[in-house]
């Protein structure tokens, strides 16, 4: 009877992690009756980080109102782990891409305060110990609407407050802490991050991030300007560079925000945050094969998103690994470098973005059909 691990990611605005790996379970049982599967959906900082670190340590689901991307309000979910002490905030729920319809991304304008709100209502609660899970943002603000919401002061040469948003940024003179909340020095922050983009250059935020948050080519420089004059402020008063950090670009410049000024921080990968949480090490012992998966294997996924870190993992433990993925964009040579022994695309004819996003489920089950007959085959030949 062997042990198969089923660990994917979401496919991004189409399957929740949980559904992904409980369409290929249904695919593998059928083929495989005897196989004994084990489901653990995965996150790696991203949209789902929040439900997966519930479900893996218990704890409750908490809800905010905050003010969402462009000051809308928004009821945002966060939540509180088993342990009673530590907050997980999804910054998606408060200031992500998903609260605005297409025609209304525009980083120029979009702001995380309501990342700042969630941090302030844990803190109300008593909270000390926090998880942000950086990814899925609508903005490029590099984190300044965060630190608005929790106390600082973004000025001008004029002295007066900026407006929210990413552009304003190049008018930035001064922050002025003075008003910060002091509960902060008592806190732990830990960003699950998922990327390892600089706050700046042709790797930063707004060059890799900006397009997808709409922006055009125009205001990517723009925006990169803004992000440059928000580091060059913070060197000169804190005497931190938080141009090149790796990471520093995520979130549109939260990660930079929160390492400059959230004090006790650091920096990790999302995916060992998750990977710790539902024990993939310890369920590893015995499997014969591990499944994984994700929306689009690319080079950001083997740069350590979650497939190339559950590889990383089974590598260790000598069990092989397979990926099942919505579109296919890295060569046989990357996959195995990665650890990924080979991937199957759900993709099956040229179709626009939209009409592959309706077929997703179905493409989905159709490959991890086939997937589980060509796992049924192997076993026939072995015997």
């Amino acid at each position: 009877m062997p042990k198969i691990i089923i660990a994917p990611d979401s496919f991004k605005e189409t399957l929740s992690a949980p559904q992904v790996a409980a369409m290929i379970a249904a695919a593998l049982r059928t083929e495989l009756p005897q196989a004994q599967l084990v489901q653990l959906p995965l996150a790696d900082g991203g949209e789902g980080t929040l439900t997966t670190l519930l479900e893996a340590c218990g704890g409750r689901l908490e809800q905010a109102q905050v003010r969402g991307p462009l000051g809308q309000p928004v009821l945002a979910h966060w939540g509180v782990l088993g342990d009673g002490q530590t907050a997980v905030i999804e910054i998606a729920t408060a200031c992500g891409l998903a609260l605005l319809a297409p025609h209304e991304r525009n980083p120029l304008l979009t702001s995380s305060e309501g990342v700042g709100d969630l941090i302030r209502a844990a803190l109300d609660q008593g909270i000390r110990r926090f998880i942000l899970a950086l990814g899925g943002s609508a903005t490029n603000d590099g984190g300044s609407g965060m630190l608005r919401a929790l106390g600082a002061q973004l000025l001008g040469l004029d002295g007066q407050p900026l407006p929210p948003g990413g552009a304003a940024l190049a008018r930035l003179a001064q922050i002025d802490l003075s008003g910060l909340d002091a509960r902060l020095l008592e806190c732990e922050f830990e960003l699950a991050c998922d990327v390892d983009n600089p706050l700046t250059g042709p790797r930063g935020a707004s060059a890799v991030f900006g397009p997808q948050k709409g922006a055009s080519p125009a205001q990517v420089v723009q925006l990169d300007e803004a992000l440059h004059q928000f580091a060059h402020v913070i060197r000169r008063q804190l005497g931190k560079d938080v141009e090149a950090l790796p990471g520093g670009g995520a979130a549109g410049g939260i990660g930079a925000a929160a390492l400059a000024f959230l004090f006790n921080c650091r920096l990790r990968r999302g995916i060992d945050i998750v990977l710790e949480a539902v024990q993939l090490t310890q369920a590893l012992q015995g499997a014969a094969l591990v499944i994984t998966g994700e929306g689009c294997l690319d080079a950001q996924t083997l740069a350590g998103k979650a497939p190339f870190g559950v590889a990383q993992l089974a590598q260790q433990a000598g069990v092989p690994v397979l990926a099942i993925v919505g579109a296919l964009q890295a060569s046989p040579r990357e996959l195995e470098a990665a650890g990924i022994l080979a991937a199957f695309d759900c993709i099956p004819a040229l179709a626009s973005r939209d009409e592959v996003l309706l077929q997703a489920e179905a493409n989905l089950t159709r490959t991890a059909q086939q997937v589980a007959r060509l796992l049924r085959l192997g076993m026939w030949l072995k015997d």
